[in-house]
């Protein structure tokens, strides 16, 4: 049988097997080979890890957008109404309404009231993001407020009547979407998205930054509200969040407005908090809070993932927390009932004008909610006027002073 040709040196010496230079069990050729492999191995083990890091960071990313629940119901009624919406004035300036839910629906949300059925608005704040990103404003809208509600579709498939009722009832018949179309009949402002969180979420999200710091004047005991607390600072988790910022009885003078105010409070101390514990840029910190935020959020489609939250967030981040301001439109008794309210006018409607137009409001804890009598930033011959003062917090101001 003829074999591979036997190479030698200039001495006859042969240099190996005859099957080619380098392919000598001894000598260069294998110190080259076991160099490739050694490389190749290298080269495999490096790009295994690669794909194990971006496949555990890919798993994540999934994770966290597939936690969101995307309200296509209320995209496709505020569709329908299209023309009739208001047009954003202000490009790149964003209204987000933020909705929290008093549903008792989910074994979570069931243990705050049995035998109670359907949802209401709890807690309702229209959030303006400056166009320039250097400052939000915060503006509560009280649920016992007489508004007009317009016709909506209901979880059923048929539709309302128009009615004038107290504000949670738009919730209530009509979900997210009669609850927008309401406040955009209402203030004249386009909402651009919306969130939606129930009392678990909330919870869940409290717990995730480890608790948020409150000062309290007196000791709280409210068995309705499961709260039960020492005087002075207090560190509460998420269960003593939401007695916190739901009770009535126990804490203030027992009126929607003052707990509001209190609710306020507790949400600048939570972004003081995200802000100062670096919460952002620490990985190990942030991701247990995307998980409880996602899991918790029901918003628009266009929000839906974390690409969405993410582009709302690069926004939020540099505004300093001086320049994020709270505060509950102006309002007072209701002319026919004491326990329900009305806005203030024109105070509203200057403060919700100047919303649509991104000028800047301020707030003071002194100051009452009369506003200067220009509010146009137009001024006259000493230059422009200044902005409207209304009650209200900013998130620098703890509840710990």
């Amino acid at each position: 049988m003829r074999g591979w040709p036997i190479v030698t040196d200039t001495a006859g010496r042969p240099l190996g097997t005859g099957r080619g230079p380098g392919s000598s069990a001894t000598g260069d050729g294998l110190i080259r080979r076991r160099r490739r492999r050694r490389l190749r191995n290298s080269a495999l083990g490096a790009a295994a890890l690669l794909l194990a890091a971006g496949g555990a960071g890919w798993a994540g990313y999934a994770r966290l957008s597939a936690n969101i629940t995307s309200d296509e119901a209320a995209a496709a009624e505020l569709a329908r109404y299209e023309r009739e919406r208001p047009t954003a004035l202000v490009r790149d300036a964003q209204n987000i309404l933020l909705i929290g839910s008093d549903t008792r629906a989910g074994e979570a949300n069931r243990e705050y009231g049995k035998g109670i059925t359907g949802q209401r608005s709890d807690t309702t704040i229209l959030l303006h993001l400056a166009a320039d990103r250097t400052s939000a404003t915060a503006v509560s809208l009280p649920r016992d407020l007489m508004v007009h509600i317009p016709s909506c579709r209901k979880e059923d498939g048929t539709r309302s009547d128009p009615v004038f009722a107290m504000f949670n009832h738009a919730f209530e018949v009509g979900g997210s979407a009669c609850t927008i179309r309401t406040v955009e009949k209402l203030t004249g402002i386009r909402v651009d998205h919306h969130m939606v969180l129930d009392f678990a979420g909330f919870k869940r999200i409290v717990d995730a930054v480890d608790g948020v710091e409150v000062c309290l004047e007196e000791p709280v005991d409210d068995k309705a509200a499961k709260l039960r607390l020492p005087a002075g600072r207090v560190t509460l988790n998420g269960e003593q969040a939401l007695g916190y910022v739901r009770a009535r009885k126990s804490l203030g003078n027992g009126s929607d407005t003052e707990r509001m105010e209190r609710q306020q409070r507790f949400l600048g101390a939570l972004v003081d908090k995200v802000r100062g514990d670096d919460i952002l840029l620490n990985p190990v910190k942030l991701y247990p809070l995307l998980d409880a935020a996602t899991s918790a959020l029901t918003t628009d489609p266009e929000l839906a993932s974390l690409r969405g939250l993410y582009q709302l967030a690069r926004g939020l981040r540099d505004i300093p927390t001086e320049q994020v301001r709270f505060l509950t439109v102006p309002r007072r008794s209701y002319v026919y009932d004491a326990n329900r309210d009305q806005l203030v006018e024109p105070e509203a409607e200057k403060l919700f004008g100047r919303l649509r137009a991104d000028q800047p409001v301020a707030v003071s804890q002194e100051n009452s909610q009369e506003v200067p009598r220009d509010v146009t930033g137009a001024g006259g011959p000493d230059g422009p006027s200044p902005a409207p003062t209304f009650r209200g917090y900013t998130a620098v101001e703890h509840t710990c002073a």
